[in-house]
């Protein structure tokens, strides 16, 4: 696959259920060395994309083509494409290790044992290489099923839910290696209900929603959108603050969080423009800005619009 192909490209693709589309003429294309996110309600048709994607299943309609092949009935899913969906595949009687060392046996990989011990430090669990994964958290066999996926040298890493019941070093031993491996022209796909790992991770993002595609393309774009979002505002005079705020254009108050080190949070809801006009107001009126953060991030806020918005189309 040269670097100007697409690791992923979905015209008008469509799979059904009996009578529930699960996926209704997706439009999609995925840049190589991208991590790209997935999110949407339970039922958007996320993990069906997924296995689409990893081959376990064909659309019914419509063109997918992976690392540059054509995928659909009658074709095989091309090498180089690894990861999982509804959690990986283990034996809980097995260690670590061996559970790798079984996988890389079944794929014909013949001495592996270097690239076990690599793919086990890159997660983060070689201190329980050798513990069975029946007693492994929900965290550590997620790590372990990315570990497995890693064995295969993969040019496109599909990942469902991979930071579920991960704890702080767990989610930095996942986050570090998959930006690795965009770092080395992987494309990752994974999908999430958690808005912070995909703003932390993704490159773009791809929102769904009953089986369509709401928004799809980079993060910045949600970034700079002309919603207008809930600000926190930490400042010298809240009631100074408040004032400013109340007279500045496209500024409305909310509320008064409440003490917060030490002094009171105004909240605002107001577009990125009116926000910035805001803080310079403050400034002029002799109030210090402590801080400015938003409530809601722009990606989350997005996602519950899009998605919302769908829904409230498809039930009419």
């Amino acid at each position: 696959m040269s670097d100007t192909q697409p690791a992923v490209r979905a015209r008008g693709l469509t799979k059904c259920f009996g009578d529930v589309i699960a996926l209704d003429e997706i439009e999609l294309t995925l840049a190589p060395g991208r991590i790209h996110g997935l999110a949407g309600p339970n039922g958007a048709g996320k993990t069906t994309l997924l296995g689409l994607l990893l081959g376990l299943a064909v659309a019914d309609r419509g063109e997918l083509e992976v690392m540059g092949r054509p995928v659909g009935r009658g074709s095989e899913a091309p090498d180089g494409v690894a990861g999982f969906v509804d959690g990986p595949g283990l034996y809980p009687s097995l260690t670590a290790r061996r559970n790798l060392a079984a996988l890389a046996a079944l794929r014909g990989q013949d001495g592996a044992g270097r690239r076990i011990d690599e793919a086990l430090a890159e997660v983060g669990l070689t201190d329980v290489a050798d513990d069975r994964v029946r007693g492994f958290s929900l965290g550590m066999r997620q790590r372990l099923g990315l570990a497995a996926a890693l064995l295969t040298d993969p040019r496109l890493l599909i990942l469902d839910e991979p930071s579920n019941g991960l704890d702080p070093a767990g989610k930095r031993h996942v986050h570090s290696a998959l930006q690795r491996l965009a770092a080395d022209g992987v494309t990752v796909v994974l999908s999430s209900h958690r808005m912070d790992d995909l703003e932390a991770l993704c490159d773009e993002v791809t929102i769904l929603a009953t089986g369509r595609v709401r928004f799809s393309g980079p993060l910045g774009e949600l970034a700079t959108d002309s919603r207008r979002l809930a600000h926190r505002l930490l400042t010298s005079d809240p009631a100074a603050a408040r004032r400013v705020a109340t007279g500045t254009a496209g500024v409305t108050v909310l509320e008064e969080s409440g003490a917060w080190r030490g002094t009171e949070a105004l909240v605002v809801r107001a577009t990125a423009p009116s926000v910035e006009e805001l803080v310079r107001a403050l400034v002029r009126a002799d109030v210090r800005v402590r801080e400015v953060a938003p409530v809601t991030s722009p990606l989350e806020a997005a996602y519950l619009a899009l998605t919302d918005q769908q829904q409230q189309e498809g039930g009419r």
